[in-house]
């Protein structure tokens, strides 16, 4: 019997995790803090996370890990260099959510220039007064600018070219074939050029060292008045700081499904501002969604349990590693 260790769920309970755990005769567990974290890892033999960090530390805490898999799509919360040091595989569930995550784009993007959250604030608290939602802006003919173009950039131009937006793309793929470019994209623009051009600028790449504050004092002071940014994909491709002055000054809007530091705390201004939506890292959440990803995640460390390849492996080279601590088939 193998014990898994799960950091961390967002969802009520790992029942899918436990009954697919138990099928194959092994045991789950549940960290209830990275300090609680830190003192299973001894007994891991996999560990599932989704928010909660995987360090050197807990890595090196745990020999007998043969894996850790990831609930979800990006894996800057583990420290995949050490695990792959280590002999440990790396997985992920890539693009589960991709139709969500793009639906919540289009919701932000909808929310903001339609005004709706203090259109409905304003209802709420007893009054009827229409001008809490203005002004809000004619969708058809902006300009709506994707950064980064994998499944959930496209998902994402698509629902915006519906809309009657005009979708430019910022992506070193399509710059190097633009005749790959789909329908739903009209021009395929540098960076930059995007900033200045787009009301709307969305952010769909990995965080990493080289994407890490992609947007910051110099890009926002690109952008057009009264633009918007959102991010769904990481905190970190913002600098957080670097927004409030344009935030304050009212020159931009901003909708985040994730934030830098993440939570935010309490009493942070940016909880407050009335130039920002923010909701808490759910754009990949849905009913299908959270089973797809705890089937999948789950699935992944236990193939590597019993031997097999996970469906996705974030680190190959380990598996020519000499420090290979399993040798998946």
């Amino acid at each position: 019997m193998a014990t898994i260790v799960i950091t961390d769920i967002a969802w009520p309970s790992p029942a899918i995790e436990s009954d697919l755990a138990h099928a194959s005769g092994h045991e789950i567990l549940l960290a209830d803090s990275d300090e609680h974290l830190l003192t299973l890892a001894p007994q891991a033999d996999a560990i599932l996370t989704c928010f909660r960090r995987v360090p050197a530390e807990v890595l090196d805490a745990a020999p007998r890990c043969v894996t850790v898999a990831r609930y979800g799509v990006g894996v800057d919360n583990i420290d995949v260099d050490h695990a792959t040091e280590l002999g440990i595989l790396v997985s992920n569930v890539p693009e589960f959510c991709t139709e969500e995550v793009a639906d919540h784009t289009l919701a932000l993007t909808l929310a903001t220039l339609r005004n709706l959250v203090p259109a409905s604030d304003a209802t709420r608290s007893g009054g009827w007064t229409p001008a809490a939602a203005y002004p809000s802006r004619r969708l058809r003919g902006l300009v709506f600018g994707v950064v980064g173009f994998g499944a959930t950039g496209r998902a994402v131009a698509e629902r915006a070219a519906a809309f009657g937006l005009e979708v430019v793309v910022s992506s070193r793929a399509l710059a190097a074939d633009p005749g790959s470019a789909p329908p739903s994209v009209t021009r395929v623009v540098g960076r930059d050029e995007l900033l200045r051009l787009a009301d709307v600028v969305s952010l769909h790449v990995p965080l990493n060292a080289e994407t890490r504050h992609l947007v910051g004092a110099d890009e926002l002071a690109m952008m057009k008045d009264g633009a918007l940014l959102i991010n769904v994909g990481r905190g970190g491709l913002v600098e957080t700081e670097a927004l409030r002055a344009e935030l304050e000054r009212g020159r931009l809007r901003v909708a985040l499904d994730v934030t830098d530091p993440e939570p935010l705390p309490a009493d942070h201004w940016l909880r407050s501002s009335p130039a920002a939506i923010i909701t808490p890292h759910v754009a990949f959440a849905s009913d299908g969604s959270l089973i797809e990803l705890a089937t999948k995640a789950t699935s992944n460390a236990l193939a590597v349990l019993a031997g097999r390849r996970p469906a996705s492996i974030i680190n190959p080279e380990v598996l020519t590693s000499d420090l290979l601590r399993i040798t998946p088939q």
